[in-house]
């Protein structure tokens, strides 16, 4: 059962952003402090990349654990309400990037995904640094 009314559950989810989310704008930040320039969001590559790197031929997704199923994460719990409904949600999600990435793969571009858990505080220097050399590991 859920332990919101359904308008507020409808707000809350209603305030869940899929482009400049908390976590992309860390990464977006950190790679622009370290002088690298990209395009969000670029709507004519498959998935719609969050970050684009063109001439590391690189891109990186920035995933909510939750949203794209995390496996082994602390941050991704199956809801106990309309379990159905979710499973089938974040399984398409999973599906969908795969495919996405694939994709991208076959174009030759380098497919890097940061996940949120991987930039909580405790974990984000290590997180960036480890991007940021990847990234440049594709300079040609």
């Amino acid at each position: 059962m859920d332990n919101h009314s359904k308008e507020v559950r409808s707000y809350n989810m209603s305030r869940i952003r899929s482009i400049n989310s908390k976590p992309e704008t860390i990464v977006r930040k950190y790679l622009f402090s370290k002088g690298l320039r990209y395009r969000k969001n670029v709507k004519t590559l498959p998935g719609k990349p969050d970050i684009v790197l063109t001439k590391y031929k690189t891109i990186v997704f920035v995933n909510g654990c939750f949203w794209h199923g995390h496996q082994n994460c602390k941050y991704f719990v199956m809801p106990k309400s309309n379990t159905e409904y979710w499973n089938k949600k974040i399984l398409n999600n999973i599906a969908r990037d795969e495919v996405t990435y694939q994709q991208l793969s076959e174009l030759g571009w380098n497919v890097i995904i940061v996940w949120e858990c991987q930039l909580k505080k405790d974990k984000r220097e290590n997180t960036l640094e480890y991007l940021y050399y990847n990234i440049l590991r594709n300079i040609k």
